[in-house]
């Protein structure tokens, strides 16, 4: 049984990418895999087999290893939902929250779980690929550490770092790490990986040999840019800044980008579709006029977030977009935005308090302190789909009578106004669906492309395993993660 992990010098600097990438490799040589975050911070998160939830990364790393997701492969997820605090979901559940005066302390109590879901996986398979989070060079976030160096050397996990070519100072970054980290720390870290990189690597020839002389590790290669990767699913965030080439492709779909967004990657099957421009719209900037369909999406902070939207002006927007007759349909978060009201009288989300909605939608929400997890399947706009559902609150009313899906065991979901125009559903995942997809664009007067998105990520994936095989010393690789 052997192990390998993936820490970079900072923050997106695509360990993520990589991780699924060597998964898909290391599964076409022979190899049975499992992925392994021991620590994430997203709230873009996937429901797993076993009925819990995990960080959207480790579920796309399951399916590159060609293995259903499990909470084991991210033990400890943090889901941020105000500026100083966070949900702790331990093993696929919550179980309560943090914040900044107790982080540290009760992170390195989280030890003892990480350590119990790497030993199961560790028992599954021939290699366990782990995912660093953040970077080993954050030495003032060390004590009590769980994500990098505190568990590699608690586990006895070769380390290889990654740094990032494409926003400068790749040298330094990894030269830099060697310099400040603990000893022992440096110990760990067996070579680098160079990611990002465009234009002919024979170019940054002697950067590369630079890096092995300051750093005393090896290099196991310089991986290009992946265009591969904007087929795969989003992580953990969200570019603001986008140009709005607007009515360049056809149809605008527009979605407010909220600053407690969750699971955004909902919309991204629409980038598959010819017809379609999908604008993320930034803080600061209004809801095209122009748009076809309004998509408010899911949230970690609905009433926080809801009050974010009325202070960008973007409810005027959604208002005058309504009154041209235009479709709204809200998912989880925005689906309780378009009711009346929401009520929070536990204090789920902060305060115990109670906000008017948008009132779109002829039903209320009643935030409760269970939260649902579960896959589904059923029908919507008369096409079958698959998803899941991911939230707390019960949601009711009178525009409940007209459910947006029905789902396969007979219970409905979601709603829709009596004029036909809003609707919102508790859903995730509908538009992975092509045929679910393909209805929704229809009502809109647009022809779907009918790509199968699942197949597109699947053929994503197989491209970065095959840029890693020409890129990375995999052999080397291997050799390292099973000869500790």
């Amino acid at each position: 049984m052997a192990a390998i992990m993936l820490q970079g010098t900072g923050s997106d600097v695509g360990k993520s990418v990589l991780v699924a990438g060597l998964c898909r490799t290391l599964v076409r040589r022979g190899y049975s895999v499992r992925p392994f975050k021991p620590q994430n911070m997203s709230n873009n998160a996937a429901v797993t087999a076993d009925g819990g939830e995990i960080g959207r990364a480790q579920a796309l790393q399951a399916a590159a290893a060609g293995v259903e997701p499990h909470s084991d492969m991210n033990p400890v997820l943090l889901k941020p939902q105000a500026d100083r605090t966070s949900q702790l979901v331990v093993h696929g559940k919550v179980r309560g929250t943090l914040g900044a005066g107790n982080f540290r302390t009760a992170r390195a109590e989280l030890l003892g779980a990480v350590m119990e879901s790497y030993e199961r996986l560790r028992q599954q398979c021939d290699i366990v690929v782990v995912e660093g989070a953040g970077s080993p060079a954050e030495i003032n976030l060390r004590a009590g550490d769980i994500a990098n160096m505190g568990f590699a050397r608690a586990a006895d996990v070769p380390v290889i770092l990654v740094g990032d070519i494409d926003r400068g100072g790749v040298i330094a970054a990894i030269a830099g790490t060697k310099a400040i980290i603990d000893p022992a720390d440096a110990a760990m870290i067996r070579g680098f990986l160079i990611n990002k990189f465009r234009g002919d690597p024979a170019l940054f020839e002697d950067g590369y040999r630079q890096i092995e002389q300051l750093s005393g590790w090896r290099g196991f290669g310089v991986i290009p840019w992946l265009s591969a990767t904007a087929r795969l699913p989003s992580e953990d965030a969200v570019v603001l800044e986008r140009n709005i080439d607007r009515g360049a492709r056809g149809t605008v779909i527009a979605c407010p980008v909220l600053p407690r967004i969750a699971n955004f990657d909902d919309l991204d099957p629409f980038k598959l579709e010819p017809d379609v421009e999908l604008v993320m719209v930034p803080p600061g900037q209004p809801i095209p006029a122009e748009a076809s369909l309004i998509i408010l999406p899911g949230s970690k902070a609905t009433i926080a977030d809801l009050r974010a939207l009325r202070a960008e002006g973007w409810d005027i927007d959604i208002l005058s977009h309504h009154r041209r007759g235009r479709p709204i349909l809200g998912i989880c978060g925005g689906y309780q935005m378009l009711g009346r009201s929401i009520s929070d009288p536990e204090g789920i989300e902060g305060e115990p308090e109670r906000i008017e909605g948008l009132g779109l939608l002829d039903v209320d929400t009643r935030l409760t302190g269970d939260k649902s997890l579960e896959r589904v399947a059923g029908t919507a706009w008369g096409q079958s789909f698959a998803g899941y559902e991911m939230h707390v609150g019960l949601t009711d009313g009178p525009d409940r009578a007209r459910h947006l899906a029905r789902l396969a065991d007979g219970r409905t979901d979601g709603a829709v106004s009596a004029d036909g125009r809003v609707c919102g559903t508790y859903v995730h995942g509908l538009f992975a669906s092509t045929e679910a997809r393909a209805g929704l664009l229809a009502s809109l007067g647009v022809k779907s492309g009918a790509v199968d998105y699942a197949a597109s990520v699947e053929q994503a994936l197989d491209d970065i395993a095959g840029q890693l095989e020409l890129h990375a010393d995999i052999d080397a690789m291997i050799e390292m993660a099973t000869k500790r």
